[in-house]
């Protein structure tokens, strides 16, 4: 399988994602929205960053499961309850300097929402990843 990503001409210059990612051949493997839950089904108490961590620790235990990397990752989408730029970018920062920071490198999109699923909820993850 290639996993290629590109940033095409005259297009913005990005902060560490690719504008186009093309994967082939292969199959296509779709996480459930990462939350920042632990084992017990519990929120995390705490700010974001905290709750980033989480989905973090979540992300990479469900790719290794599947027998993916954060390099097979092909696009991620970054739910953060916010309206604060600083804030959105203090995730961001938080997610590439991580254990699955490569996940990053890809078509990404992230975005500052009104309120998630659960009570306390302030970030999610959607990965869709590329397997051989």
């Amino acid at each position: 399988m290639t996993i290629e990503r590109q940033n095409p001409p005259g297009l913005h210059t990005t902060p560490g994602y690719h504008h186009v990612t093309v994967a082939s051949p292969g199959r296509t493997l779709y996480l459930a929205g990462q939350c920042p839950l632990t084992e017990d089904g519990s929120v995390v108490d705490g700010d974001v960053l905290a709750q980033t961590d989480q989905v973090v620790a979540n992300t990479a235990a469900a790719l290794a499961f599947a027998g993916a990397s954060p390099s097979d990752v092909v696009r991620t989408v970054i739910y953060v309850v916010t309206d604060s730029r600083p804030t959105l970018s203090a995730v961001w920062d938080r997610l590439v300097e991580s254990e699955i920071g490569a996940a990053f490198t890809t078509a990404s999109t992230l975005l500052g929402v009104a309120q998630l699923g659960y009570t306390g909820q302030l970030v999610e993850l959607d990965v869709t990843a590329a397997l051989a």
